[in-house]
């Protein structure tokens, strides 16, 4: 039967057909809909964890049980969950357990750039790359027959347009009958690692990695397609796709096995070829492992390494060092002009439960213009964490001064804090956030008292991601309900003494409350609750700006709301947007209020 499939919908078709018991993951594009998907199918336990480390975790119990188990993450996930991934590479498998790394070439949707192909080197781990939703579907099964063969967790990793671009999917198998019940054995020497049993796993890695390198030799799905011996192409995963759209008369080594290479089979490619190039993405990962083999290779002296590829940069590159030839200006077809889309800077959505916190934190915290340079003493410093809130850097709102990684605001708040910097802190971050891994960073405020003030922006869901789940929401993986965690019962049982919980869309509260926090001298933390208006329930009646007491102050541009615009230099707003008196942060700003409730 074939379907049109995105990569994640493949790769989780895959998974289930595989006969996989337990699924974990922490949702992060482009890999979120992986474990969406796998929420849609009966027999399997899927859940959303706390973070990537917790995930992959999950999944390593579940491999110790006896059962396949997946774990699933975009790039930077993969850093968090390091520890136990390094960790099951030495103990090794009982049940085949695949950990699912979706990178972000070009960082359409995150805070930097990385390759993870090293990883699969770094903890001698096998690693497959899929070019299309086809190989993602084909490539779980036998994932799963490598973990268990050779003893090892497989990283598989797929980039956002594998992930998101669909292509038709020859779907040949059905969900594996007579799955393997879990069941526990004991086996120290194997599953733990003190010192004495860590050595001889250690000898265990390199010999698995010996015998790998045997087994890709023949992996039925790398590829020679011999074409124009003249030149020849070595890819993987998307950028074969454009390779091939790019160079059409080209013979091509198609790579799906990237870790361990297939030595062999690349030294007999080479030599049917007279000049060999490679085209990836990224790092030049596949290049210096030909070169190690001696093999003579360019890659990045054409393709860049920066950035996401597309078959017009890939045809740029090869026509600047002369492997195409440009066509004649007599020859090209007229182009016609690409459409213009309006320019629309980043903003929170209209509504959005984080405006009024950001621009109280903008009106108390930067005294001075909020731009770069040294700070006055009466300014305060707002760390961030990762989340649609982190958008508020960007005008009006200029609310926010630094913006690392999940769970960094507050620890770089105490580090700051710590340092004695003359300034007072304020970490930013949010509900979902929080759980991943901004409990620690709390704990560790109380431990060592660093007076410093946490905003927590809860607005009951991981909204930047697609609204899925997490332990404060109340809703598993499967959209069910579940059991509440209380975030204020999170934060006094941590030991904060200087709890508030106040309504996102009520200004004055908000700036009274933080007005106290900024004056303690103890960890102190809001909790600022209102609903994502993406996912609120009630919508409230729009508003509207009375013409006559508009003065034109302009001030309601201020909170950055995309539904208020100005027309004949008097503020409009877009009934069709505005949340109305659900929000009412606009209203709130105006000084001749000027905004009143539509009729």
């Amino acid at each position: 039967m074939k379907q049109l499939l995105s990569g994640n919908e493949a790769i989780a078709l895959g998974v289930y057909h595989a006969g996989v018991a337990v699924a974990a993951a922490y949702p992060g594009t482009p890999s979120t809909e992986i474990l969406e998907n796998l929420a849609r199918f009966d027999g399997i336990y899927v859940e959303w964890s706390t973070n990537e480390k917790v995930a992959l975790e999950v999944a390593m119990g579940a491999s110790y049980g006896g059962v396949r188990a997946l774990a699933s993450m975009k790039h930077v996930g993969l850093n968090v969950a390091a520890d136990p991934f390094f960790a099951v590479s030495t103990t090794g498998i009982i049940g085949g357990l695949v950990v699912i790394s979706c990178d972000d070439p070009g960082e359409h949707s995150s805070q930097g750039e990385q390759d993870n192909r090293h990883f699969a080197r770094f903890a001698k781990v096998p690693m497959l790359e899929p070019t299309d939703s086809q190989e993602a579907y084909d490539l779980m099964e036998w994932a799963f027959k490598i973990s268990e063969e050779f003893d090892t967790p497989v990283l598989l990793r797929s980039t956002t347009r594998i992930s998101h671009c669909k292509t038709v999917v020859n779907v040949t198998r059905e969900r594996q009958a007579n799955l393997k019940q879990a069941a526990f054995t004991r086996s120290p020497a194997k599953l733990v690692m003190v010192p004495s049993n860590a050595r001889p796993r250690r000898n265990a890695m390199e010999e698995r990695i010996v015998k790998l390198r045997s087994y890709v030799e023949g992996f039925p799905m790398n590829q020679i397609i011999m074409g124009d011996r003249k030149l020849g192409v070595v890819s993987s995963g998307v950028a074969y796709q454009y390779a091939r759209e790019v160079f059409k008369n080209a013979s091509f080594l198609k790579l799906v096995t990237t870790y361990p290479f297939p030595e062999n089979l690349i030294r007999k490619f080479a030599k049917e070829v007279e000049r060999v190039v490679v085209v990836e993405e990224l790092d030049p990962y596949i290049e210096e492992e030909l070169r190690c083999l001696g093999i003579p290779a360019i890659g990045k002296e054409f393709i860049p390494i920066i950035g996401e590829l597309n078959p017009e940069i890939v045809e740029q590159g090869a026509i600047r060092v002369g492997l195409l030839t440009a066509p004649s200006k007599s020859s090209a077809q007229p182009k016609a002009p690409p459409v213009q889309l309006p320019a629309r800077r980043p903003q929170l959505c209209a509504g959005c439960s984080h405006v009024g916190a950001e621009y109280v934190l903008r009106k108390l915290c930067f005294q001075g213009s909020g731009s770069s340079g040294p700070m006055k003493k009466d300014e305060v410093i707002v760390t961030s964490d990762i989340g649609c809130y982190t958008l508020g850097v960007y005008p009006p709102l200029a609310a926010l001064d630094t913006c690392a990684c999940m769970g960094a605001s507050i620890t770089q708040a105490i580090g700051l804090a710590k340092a004695k910097v003359p300034n007072k802190v304020v970490a930013v971050l949010g509900d979902s956030t929080f759980m991943h891994s901004g409990i620690t960073g709390l704990v560790d405020a109380v431990y060592n008292q660093a007076n410093i003030t946490v905003i927590i922006l809860d607005n009951g869901t991981t909204a930047m991601t697609g609204h899925q789940g997490h332990p404060a929401t109340g809703v598993s993986a499967r959209g069910e309900k579940a059991v509440t965690v209380k975030l204020e019962k999170v934060v006094e049982g941590v030991g904060v003494r200087d709890v508030h919980v106040v309504n996102a869309f009520d200004l004055k509260a908000i700036e009274t409350a933080l007005k106290h926090c900024l004056e303690t001298n103890e960890p102190s933390v809001m909790i600022v609750r209102g609903a994502c208006p993406l996912n609120a329930k009630i919508k409230g009646k729009p508003s509207r700006v009375d013409e006559d007491l508009c003065t034109s102050c302009y001030a309601c541009l201020d909170i950055g709301c995309p539904a208020i615009s100005l027309a004949n230099d008097k503020a409009v707003i877009d009934a069709g947007v505005c949340l109305g008196t659900t929000c009412g942060v606009c209203a709130q700003v105006c000084p001749q209020e000027a905004i009143v409730k539509a009729t």
